[in-house]
C-alpha cells in the first residue's frame, strides 16, 4: 500500500500530549515524520523515537538560528520529499511553510494556535500572520476565536480555512491514580490548607491571573486556611504577579514553574480558575477542557472555545472579564452551594466527553490530508 507522507513541523515544543496523541492514533495510510525547531532534546523527541517516527532535530534558538533553520529544512524537505507538510506555531510556519513552497510541496497547512494576539500586543506581528496566511494553501482554525481572527481581522477567504477542534484523549484526566495525585500533594506542598483554588495559565497580561489573586485575598476573610496553587508561573508577566503575591501570607501560595504530570494536578484542586481577558484572548484554551474532564468545579470567562460551550451555572460559573469581585463572588458560591457544584462537576464531564473526543480530530485531519491534490 503507498503511504501519504505527512510531515509536522513543530517550532519551540517541550512536551505535548497532543502531538503524543496525533502520531500515535493517525491511520497507517499516512507516514508521519517531525522536523522539531529546538533549541535541545525534549520529552516529545524521545516519544516520536520510541514510537518509531522519523525525526529531525533543527537546532533553533530563536531569530538569531532562523535562516539556518530555512535551509536546513528546504534540504530535508527536498531528500524527504512529503506530499504535505503540516506547520504548528509562528516559527515553524514561517520555516516550514515557506521552505515547502520553495521546494515545490503543494499541500501545505497550518493550524492557527493564536487568535488576536498580534493584533493587540504586536502589531507588527500581524505581517507575519498575514505571510503564514499567504504560504499556506490550507489552514486549519480551531474555534470561533480564531474564525473571526482569520475572516474578520486578517480576510482570509473561507474556502482557504478547515474548522477542527483539538481533541483529548479525555480518560488521561479523568481516571487518574491516586497514587500520582498523592505524590504532586507531596511534591508541591499542595494541601496544606483547604480549599486549594488551581490556577494553570503562563503569566502574560491576558491570562488575567492578576484579577484572580485580589479575589482569592478576598476569599481567605472567609477561608483563612485557603491555598492558591498558580502552575506554569513563568511569562512576561511575573514580576507583576509576585508583587500582587506580596498582600498574600506566603505560605498560602504554591508556585509551579513547569509539571510534566499535568493530569494529575488537576485533582490536586477544589476548584479551578481561568479567566483570560476577552472573548479573543484564547485561540482554544485547552484548560477549560481539561479541567472540566478532571472534575474540578471551575470558574471561567468565555474566551476561545469556552464561547462555544460554557453555560453559566451548567458546566461552570461564568465572570466577567477582568472582574476581581465576580470571581471572589463565584468561588464563594462554589464553596457554599454543593448541588451547584456536583451539577458542574457531571454536566461539564458529559459536555466536554460528547465535544472533543481524539478520535474526532484524528478522523478530520485523515479526511483533510486525503483531500489534498495528488502531486
Amino acid at each position: 500500500m503507498n503511504k501519504t507522507k505527512v510531515c509536522y513541523i513543530v517550532s519551540n515544543i517541550h512536551k505535548s500530549l497532543a502531538f503524543e496523541w496525533i502520531a500515535s492514533g493517525l491511520d497507517k495510510r499516512f507516514q508521519l515524520e517531525f522536523i522539531l525547531l529546538n533549541p535541545s532534546s525534549s520529552p516529545l523527541e524521545e516519544f516520536l523515537k520510541n514510537l518509531g517516527v522519523p525525526i529531525k532535530r533543527i537546532t533553533y534558538r530563536g531569530k538569531k538560528d532562523f535562516i539556518s533553520a530555512c535551509f536546513k529544512t528546504v534540504s530535508y524537505l527536498s531528500s524527504s520529499r512529503p506530499k504535505i507538510v503540516h506547520a504548528h506555531l509562528l516559527d515553524a510556519q514561517l520555516v516550514g511553510l515557506g521552505a515547502a513552497r520553495l521546494v515545490g510541496i503543494r499541500s501545505r497547512i497550518y493550524t492557527r494556535h493564536t487568535s488576536n494576539f498580534h493584533h493587540v500586543y504586536h502589531p507588527k506581528g500581524v505581517l507575519l500572520d498575514r505571510l503564514s496566511n499567504r504560504l499556506a494553501t490550507q489552514i486549519i482554525s480551531i474555534s470561533q476565536a480564531t474564525d473571526i481572527t482569520l475572516f474578520q481581522l486578517e480576510q482570509v477567504p473561507k474556502s482557504k480555512v478547515k474548522k477542527i477542534p483539538h481533541g483529548f484523549d479525555l480518560k488521561v484526566f479523568s481516571d487518574v491514580p491516586f497514587e500520582r495525585i498523592n505524590l504532586l500533594k507531596k511534591k508541591w506542598n499542595i494541601g496544606e490548607g483547604r480549599p486549594v483554588v488551581g490556577v494553570i495559565a503562563r503569566q502574560i497580561e491576558w491570562k488575567g491571573v492578576q484579577f484572580i489573586i485580589p479575589a482569592f485575598a478576598k476569599l481567605m476573610n472567609e477561608y483563612p486556611n485557603a491555598q492558591l496553587v498558580l502552575a506554569n508561573a513563568t511569562g512576561p508577566y511575573h514580576q507583576n504577579i509576585l508583587e500582587l503575591l506580596k498582600y498574600i501570607p506566603r505560605d498560602r501560595v504554591v508556585l509551579i514553574p513547569f509539571e510534566e504530570d499535568i493530569a494529575a494536578l488537576y485533582p490536586t484542586f477544589d476548584l479551578y480558575v481561568h479567566v483570560p481577558t476577552d472573548p479573543l484572548s484564547e485561540a482554544f484554551g485547552q484548560t477549560y477542557v481539561e479541567s472540566l474532564a478532571a472534575g474540578v468545579p471551575s470558574v471561567f470567562t468565555l474566551s476561545g472555545v469556552a464561547a462555544e460551550f460554557i453555560e453559566a451555572d451548567k458546566n461552570a460559573v461564568v465572570v466577567n472579564y477582568k472582574n476581581e469581585d465576580s470571581i471572589y463572588h463565584a468561588l464563594t458560591r462554589l464553596l457554599n452551594d454543593d448541588n451547584l457544584r456536583k451539577n458542574i462537576v457531571v454536566n461539564g464531564r458529559r459536555d466536554v466527553f460528547s465535544r472533543f473526543q481524539m478520535k474526532d480530530m484524528i478522523y478530520a485531519l485523515e479526511k483533510l490530508y486525503d483531500e489534498q491534490p495528488i502531486v
